[in-house]
């Protein structure tokens, strides 16, 4: 298991990206969180399987039909001690 952490720019607010995230991210197994920040983008913290935060990434980058991606910022993330269990949307913003 690893933990990563990305940040997403583009039209990425105001058109359920993070529900968006919120539900691939349950499907594929992964736990963590999402949050908008303040600066405009989405910010995500993922960990579960290699394949799994690899097919996230993949999706995060496309968005849902109303998000307009223009970058996504890939690194590494340490697990927290205190992690949500599965994933959860975030509602401070950074």
């Amino acid at each position: 298991m690893e933990c990563i952490r990305l940040t997403v720019r583009g039209l990425v607010q105001g058109v359920g990206f993070r529900a968006f995230v919120r539900a691939v991210a349950r499907d594929l197994g992964v736990t963590g969180w999402v949050r908008n920040r303040a600066d405009g983008s989405v910010e995500v913290m993922a960990c579960g399987p290699e394949a799994s935060l690899r097919a996230l990434t993949a999706v995060v980058a496309k968005g849902p039909a109303l998000a307009r991606v223009t970058g996504v910022e890939k690194g590494p993330a340490a697990p927290s001690p205190h992690a949500p269990e599965g994933f959860v949307v975030r509602y401070d913003e950074d």
